[in-house]
């Protein structure tokens, strides 16, 4: 029975763990550095424990779906809707470009919903705080090093974590990456960005026409959300939360300064776009080092082997592009080539 580690507890992560083949493995392992699930489809709730309190997407804002692209991938949509885990966008939202032939969606219960509703299927023991430091081979096998916790084996491993990180990690997998691999990784490059979630107790309200809004003229901010009114799931019981990213320019200048700094200068912005704004009860500030894809890794679409037998292999959006199709299509290149060596 092959043991089989996916790292990263992502969309792509998620995905492909439910779909690897069952026959030839145990359950699979999901490990995760983060404190639960989602990568850049997370949802935070605010930190006073408090069960008035909502939660924000503060990462991805919404799914679309390109619904005259013919494909494999139209069942994905299908089925999330089927189970309630995604429903049509139907809230406004004010400068959104809307192409021709596609369809927005959001998760009622969180974008985080969407990976969460995919590690379930796939019956994988997923461990949250666990951080791959090391991954080198012993007895033909993979041993893999974490911050905490023992080294573990495993038959296969799998990378869905960002293309840097790979680079980062430390072991007999500095020497497996090949010169050639090496430099199409290095070649990868992402945008940065700053998100912001405001929280407010119940019977709070946040006077605006929109459910979310993209701002044009704003060095510093480019999308704010109503997030409960954007799901559509505004209720007298929970409190409504807001949700701010930054613009690419702000998070690239700031990227290395302090959070508190940050969140400062955000909330400053934020007073004169929406200046009737109530005092949040909690607020949290997120740094995405990793936003979204600018230039992916050439000529490996999907993933890419890094070694054979046993098997090492990485994909995730940065083999294809930072969207919803995007993941799934190196979730199912990633699974197939695992299935291929089983």
């Amino acid at each position: 029975m092959s043991r089989v580690l996916v790292v990263g507890a992502g969309l792509t992560g998620g995905a492909c763990a439910a779909l690897l083949p069952r026959g030839a493995r145990g359950p699979a392992a999901v490990w995760d550095k983060a404190r639960g699930a989602g990568g850049r489809m997370s949802t935070t709730r605010g930190d006073l424990g408090s069960a008035d309190l909502g939660s924000a997407d503060l990462g991805a804002q919404f799914v679309t779906c390109d619904t005259d692209l013919a494909g494999p991938r139209h069942s994905f949509y299908e089925e999330l809707l089927s189970h309630g885990v995604l429903k049509p966008l139907t809230a406004p939202v004010e400068g959104m470009v809307v192409r021709e032939g596609s369809c927005n969606y959001v998760a009622p219960q969180g974008i985080s919903s969407v990976v969460k509703y995919y590690l379930k299927q796939s019956g994988a023991d997923v461990l949250y705080e666990q951080h791959v430091t090391h991954i080198s081979l012993r007895d033909g096998k993979w041993e893999v090093s974490r911050k905490v916790g023992l080294p573990e084996r495993f038959d296969v491993v799998i990378l869905t974590i960002p293309v840097p990180q790979i680079l980062q990690l430390q072991g007999d997998i500095v020497n497996i990456i090949n010169e050639s691999q090496k430099q199409q990784l290095e070649s990868v490059s992402y945008s940065s960005r700053y998100a912001l979630g405001l929280f407010y107790e119940a019977g709070t309200r946040i006077d605006v026409p929109w459910a979310a809004q993209y701002i044009t003229d704003n060095p510093c901010i480019r999308f704010i959300s109503i997030d409960n009114k954007k799901r559509n799931i505004e209720s007298p019981e929970v409190g409504p939360s807001l949700v701010v990213h930054t613009t690419v320019t702000f998070g690239s200048e700031y990227l290395d300064s302090d959070l508190a700094e940050v969140q400062q200068i955000i909330l400053s912005h934020l007073e004169r776009i929406v200046p009737s704004l109530p005092k949040p009860s909690s607020i949290k500030c997120h740094r995405w080092r990793y936003s979204q894809v600018t230039k992916a890794v050439p000529n490996c679409p999907g993933q890419m082997i890094l070694h054979t037998q046993p098997l090492l292999i990485c994909g995730g959006d940065g083999f294809t592009r930072s969207n919803f199709d995007g993941c799934i299509e190196s979730a199912v290149s990633l699974a197939e080539a695992v299935k291929s060596h089983l």
